[in-house]
């Protein structure tokens, strides 16, 4: 599966320079919003997910999974167990991107993405403090000058700064980022308490194609529900008071989306 980061976190805040191994996904130049240097810069804002169009798994949270579950298989990849969602049966694919850019509807559209450009990032300067990031090699971040306040296609381009104040997209920006690591933490909290009762297993899945292709899904890791029937009165209950237990319950509901994935890939190549 893919090797996705899903931390607010990328140590590199105010740091403009080559991309890291450490970046999370989509991150290429993450720099601390200021207004000395961001100043006359504007953000656009539209619907255009494009720059998704290749991932094929993307970071996801437990307060997310009832509504990400009814469209995507949830599983776990790497050493930290990182929940995500499959959005594409093939490396570099993700079939809910539609050539225009689109998210395809109705499908949820996982907060990881809605961030983009922006990201909370640790302060070179002040470790252990995070602060507001924006990705300055995104095509959503211009020049104030560059571009019409409003466009087509419901586009719309706000400045970042009014003087040395963030506008209302930035401070937006910054709460929903705020909002994000929040959630991070907690899923990480649920997620060692599974991890450290050992209900995690690795699997692998066999997905069939309208056409008879199958492929063969490997490297990732689910919860193993007779070991959870197994647990005790006492652990089940620490489980349920954790919140753990409703995302154990949406991951393994989720497993019925792997047929709602082959028909999107059925839905893609009739186009």
């Amino acid at each position: 599966m893919a090797d996705t980061n899903g931390s607010g976190t990328t140590g590199a805040a105010g740091k403009a320079g080559a991309q890291s191994p450490q970046l999370p996904m989509f991150y290429k130049t993450p720099e601390a919003v200021t207004p000395n240097r961001h100043g006359t810069l504007s953000l656009v804002i539209r619907p255009d997910f494009g720059f998704a169009a290749l991932a094929h798994a993307l970071p996801i949270m437990a307060s997310e999974m009832p509504a990400a579950m009814r469209s995507y298989p949830i599983v776990f990849v790497g050493p930290q167990k990182a929940p995500v969602v499959i959005t594409g049966l093939r490396q570099h694919e993700n079939l809910f991107v539609e050539p225009d850019g689109s998210w395809s509807a109705p499908h949820y559209v996982p907060a990881y993405v809605r961030r983009y450009p922006f990201v909370l990032a640790e302060d070179a300067q002040q470790p252990g403090k995070l602060t507001l990031c924006i990705d300055r090699e995104s095509d959503r971040i211009v020049e104030t000058g560059a571009a019409p306040l409003i466009g087509g296609d419901n586009t719309v381009t706000t400045p970042l700064f009014n003087g040395a104040e963030p506008t209302q997209a930035t401070s937006g920006a910054l709460e929903f980022c705020n909002q994000y690591q929040i959630g991070y933490n907690a899923t990480r909290v649920m997620i060692a308490k599974i991890g450290a009762l050992g209900l995690f297993v690795t699997r692998r899945s066999t997905v069939t194609l309208e056409n008879k292709e199958v492929l063969n899904l490997t490297d990732f890791q689910v919860v193993d529900e007779a070991a959870l029937n197994a647990l005790s009165d006492g652990d089940f209950l620490d489980l349920r008071k954790s919140g753990a237990l409703a995302l154990i319950y949406c991951h393994l509901a989720s497993s019925h989306s792997w047929n709602a994935l082959a028909y999107q890939a059925t839905l893609r190549k009739a186009r």
